[in-house]
């Protein structure tokens, strides 16, 4: 198969060179029965049965996949579905036993060789690190780092559509996570800037900004045009927009995790134009 750059991507060999470590005590890994896929819902949960005969949801641990409707959605669930679909698989734990939607969080394996490293590795998934489930960061973020070089999958430049004449004249260029006190009564101390450093002004009406989760999404307004050399700085809170500032406008929680988080800047299609990491 071919990948949007064009390139031929190995699956087999993405799959055997993504990270693995040593196996935690999770269900699948009990000697006498195997924990087996029964379903894929998206490109980072999956239903498994567990050995005792119990079926339970899965959100893998340390990357996030596009969502529903999202560019490179359907591509991450297949390929998903083609590494794990009717496997056999194990369940390696971190710290976190299950999330908010009460799935379990834990990193898949088959073969011993690590799906959700593989699955950032072919560029169909970016790399989602929180606190306290960290045991495989640095392995993701270099096969992340390796695929974005790369410009697999969605990282390349025309992974979601046709680019943006204007994709080389605008960067972020800042990105602040941590707000002075605490983040959720203070929104608008946390912030993200993007410029446009080309000679002439760009009309943002489809671009966005977006953070590594699943739900964090902003768009810029219809007739907002930014000027050469030009910075706006794009507040978490609510206010009053000017051409220097915009207002993502959440409520009762911050956007961007003080642990670490990224920065990404699509064009109106959703390729991503750039990104800053923190």
């Amino acid at each position: 198969a071919l990948d949007e750059s064009g390139d031929q991507v190995d699956h087999a060999a993405l799959l055997l060179g993504a990270c693995a470590s040593e196996p935690g005590s999770a269900p699948g890994s009990e000697p006498g029965g195997s924990t087996v896929v029964v379903a894929v819902l998206d490109g980072d949960t999956l239903d498994v049965r567990l050995p005792d005969g119990r079926t339970d949801r899965v959100r893998i641990i340390g990357i996030n996949a596009p969502e529903g409707g999202e560019c490179f959605s359907t591509e991450a669930a297949a390929e998903l579905d083609r590494l794990v679909g009717g496997e056999a698989v194990v369940l390696v734990d971190d710290e976190s036993d299950r999330d908010q939607y009460d799935r379990l969080l834990r990193y898949v394996e088959v073969a011993g060789e690590d799906v959700g490293a593989a699955l950032v590795r072919g560029g169909f998934a970016v790399v989602r690190v929180s606190e306290p489930d960290v045991a495989r960061e640095a392995e993701l973020r270099a096969v992340e780092a390796a695929a974005r070089d790369a410009e697999r999958g969605l990282w390349g430049p025309s992974a979601c559509g046709p680019p943006s004449d204007q994709a080389g004249d605008l960067a972020i260029v800042g990105l602040r996570l941590d707000a002075e006190g605490n983040d959720a009564e203070n929104l608008n101390d946390e912030w993200v800037e993007v410029q446009n450093t080309g000679p002439a002004a760009v009309d943002l009406a489809g671009w966005g900004v977006r953070d590594e989760s699943s739900s964090h999404r902003f768009r810029f307004p219809e007739r907002f045009h930014l000027e050469p050399g030009a910075t706006v700085r794009i507040r978490s809170g609510c206010g009053t927009a000017s051409a220097t500032e915009l207002f993502w406008c959440t409520s009762g929680s911050a956007i961007w995790n003080n642990d670490g988080d990224t920065a990404f800047l699509l064009d109106p299609t959703g390729n991503i134009v750039d990104r800053l990491a923190r």
